[in-house]
This record gives structure tokens, C-alpha cells and sequence, in this order.
């Protein structure tokens, strides 16, 4: 289920030397129809195992550009949009160093990474800055979304806890506290509907 999400991948020159690419071009942006203003930048670096998310913003939502510089994850959007003919419908797609793979997450997404490699670098750009107390969560696991994490094998019990799930070489899911406590899609339906 592909949501309004775009991913791309850039043209890579590559040589002896190693290689150059434009990681972020405004006007082949609008091209396609995506004419957003990135206030901020960010990266994270996370282990393998570690799932981050599902993170949205209430009052101030975020456009993310989404890539990897290192590594593998698996990367999610699940639409929250109101009136949305694909509200709680989810894209999911695998960005990592060698495809160069970028994913524009729109304003109104839920989103959220699992790491497959040792050891991941993810870099975004952000159409809004960081407002605290304004995130929101939905639990990564909700059967009402379904979202078919790769390489992620565990049984639903109910709850976001990430206890009995591992990847399929043993390596434990690791999630923060916080994130285990979200709530399914029935449960941020409400903070939607009212938009």
C-alpha cells in the first residue's frame, strides 16, 4: 500500500575515487509535485534490532526526506491523515547505503524505522522544527495497520512491548520505553477526526 509518500532514488556518479550525488534538489522536487520548505536537519545512529517509532506530531506536523548514509532499515509511513482514503494504510520501504534510497514522508504521516544492520545512520530533513510535547505515538505492532516488518519474527500479546520479538538471527528488538506504551490506530483516531 503506497500512501502519498514519494521515494527516489538520485543519480549517482561514481569512479575510482568513490562517488558524488545531489541528496536534496528543490526544483526536481516540485517536479513531482513536492514544493516544501526543510527547516532542520537531523541524524541518528542506531543498533541492529533497535526499532524507533511510530512518531507523528499533533499541533506542528513534520514533512521528513528520509535516507540512510550507513547501514539498512526497514522504513514506515502510516497515514493519519483526516478524511484520507488510505488513513491507517502503510508504505514501507528499505533504505540503505548502497541503493541510496530517499523517502519523503508527508505532513500527517506516523513514522518509524527498524534497524537490519549492525550498526545504522539515518539522516532526515525535517519542514518543521522540533516542538516539545508534541509528539504522539501508535504502536509499531498494531494488527489493525498490519505493518509486515522484514526479518522480524514475535507474536502480538496486545501491547507495544517489544518482549518475545526478535530478528530472525536471534538479535533482540530493542525499543525505548516510551514506545512501547502507544496505543493502536483506534487510539489517535480522536486527535485526527477533530483536524
Amino acid at each position: 500500500m503506497k500512501p502519498s509518500g514519494y521515494y527516489t532514488s538520485p543519480t549517482v556518479h561514481g569512479d575510482a575515487r568513490g562517488y558524488f550525488m545531489e541528496t536534496y534538489n528543490q526544483r526536481d522536487m516540485e517536479n513531482e509535485g513536492l514544493c516544501m520548505n526543510f527547516v532542520q536537519d537531523n541524524q541518528s545512529c542506531s543498533t541492529k534490532g533497535v526499532l524507533r517509532g511510530l512518531h507523528f506530531q499533533k499541533e506542528f506536523p513534520q514533512g521528513k526526506l528520509v535516507r540512510v548514509v550507513k547501514g539498512s532499515v526497514f522504513d514506515v509511513a502510516v497515514d493519519l491523515r483526516n478524511g484520507s482514503e488510505t488513513f491507517g494504510e502503510w508504505y514501507g520501504v528499505e533504505l540503505t547505503e548502497e541503493n541510496k534510497k530517499q523517502f519523503y514522508i508527508p505532513e500527517g504521516f506516523a513514522h518509524g524505522f527498524l534497524v537490519l544492520s549492525d550498526i545504522a545512520e539515518f539522516c532526515y530533513k525535517c519542514t518543521d522544527f522540533y516542538h516539545p510535547g508534541d509528539e504522539g505515538g501508535l504502536a509499531w505492532n498494531d494488527p489493525e495497520i498490519g505493518i509486515l516488518w522484514p526479518r522480524l519474527v514475535g507474536e502480538y500479546h496486545g501491547t507495544a512491548s517489544s518482549q518475545g520479538y526478535t530478528l530472525e538471527d536471534g538479535t533482540a528488538l530493542n525499543i525505548s520505553d516510551k514506545d512501547q506504551l502507544w496505543g493502536g490506530l483506534k487510539s489517535v483516531s480522536d486527535i485526527f477526526s477533530n483536524k
